[in-house]
């Protein structure tokens, strides 16, 4: 493989944290964008060297793409919306150029099918919240599904018991949020509630460690604008919560918290070595519940860098410093891997 000179990214959701920390590291960088969405990645020139526009994210794949790829001697990191847009298929048979991380481990962030994350949480003994069949629901549930005009994001849809699931699963259907098809595969699980953190972890090939690099939490629309609310205005509209996440922000849990956190995230990767060797490479992310108990419970996953990550761009996350005595955010760690890969000729060690 030759050495790589540029590190190119689907240009959304943590690109700009990625293309961040490859200048950092003395890479050039490559924006892969969707025409109409390139303008911030052409005016962010301190951080984007080079814009390829494309009618959609999936054209990553066409043959004239990847030359110009092969040409800057890339190394993409994938992301949310790659895995969404260029699809699972694609990016383990069609792209021919190296992934950073894992990439076959990408499908197991679905809940449906032989790869999901529950099969990933089973395996490392990590708990989560138990699933019911919607004709099962006898208790609080949150119904995971996705929306039906934007497959990138999942609907919720909190009930008290399965009647009033049912309910609102017609008023759903009825407002065209999510469809029949997009039902087949929704998932209903106990709903837990608790604090929620979003742990972002990264596996180093290279210094063959687990490091906790940050924590986020979530801000959803427009459930954060209904929060701020007094109970009795709340009680008095009448308009659906929807929790789609917007934005994140840096938080931190308690110490006594780490230690479970961390033991989290070494089973994790043990078990993805077990179930998709050569398992996790790089980051990945628990989306963490704590209940009044102090213990963490996983309500879902990411096996690549976390949509939160971004919260400490460019001033690193809290917990890095504590491993590398420099604070870096995820896309800082990552690049940071590539170059030591480099120095090391283990490159082919990181990416697949």
């Amino acid at each position: 493989m030759k050495a790589v000179e540029s590190i190119a990214c689907i240009a959304s959701h943590s690109a700009l944290d990625v293309f961040d920390g490859a200048k950092d590291y003395g890479f050039s960088t490559v924006a892969l964008c969707r025409r109409g969405r390139e303008r911030i990645y052409r005016a962010a020139c301190g951080a984007v060297d080079k814009c390829i526009v494309m009618e959609s994210y999936a054209d990553v794949i066409k043959p004239e793409v990847q030359g110009l790829l092969k040409e800057d001697n890339a190394v993409i990191v994938p992301n949310r919306s790659m895995a969404v847009y260029v699809g699972y298929d694609n990016i383990e048979t069609r792209l021919n150029i190296p992934v950073f991380g894992n990439k076959r481990l990408l499908r197991w962030e679905e809940r449906r099918g032989g790869k999901s994350y529950y099969k990933l949480l089973d395996k490392a003994g990590i708990r989560r919240p138990a699933l019911m069949k919607l004709e099962e629901v006898d208790r609080p549930v949150i119904l995971k599904v996705q929306e039906a005009a934007r497959p990138q994001e999942r609907a919720f849809i909190i009930a008290k018991d399965g009647k009033d699931l049912e309910n609102k699963i017609g008023e759903m259907l009825k407002r065209g949020l999510i469809s029949e098809k997009t039902l087949e595969n929704a998932v209903a699980e106990e709903l837990i509630l608790g604090a929620h953190f979003n742990i972002n972890y990264f596996y180093s090939v290279v210094r063959d460690r687990l490091e906790i690099v940050s924590v986020d939490r979530r801000i959803q629309s427009n459930l954060d604008g209904w929060l701020r609310l007094p109970a009795a205005h709340q009680l008095g509209l009448e308009m659906g919560v929807s929790m789609i996440e917007v934005g994140h922000i840096p938080a931190t849990l308690r110490e006594s918290l780490l230690e479970e956190a961390y033991d989290m995230g070494v089973r994790f990767v043990e078990a993805s070595r077990e179930l998709e060797p050569p398992g996790v490479i790089g980051p990945f992310t628990l989306q963490t519940l704590v209940t009044p108990e102090l213990r963490l419970v996983v309500h879902d996953v990411a096996t690549r860098i976390g949509g939160g990550t971004n919260a400490q761009m460019s001033i690193g996350g809290q917990y890095s410093k504590l491993f590398l005595r420099k604070p870096l955010s995820m896309g800082g760690r990552i690049c940071l891997e590539v170059r030591e890969a480099l120095e090391n000729n283990i490159l082919n060690k990181i990416t697949t």
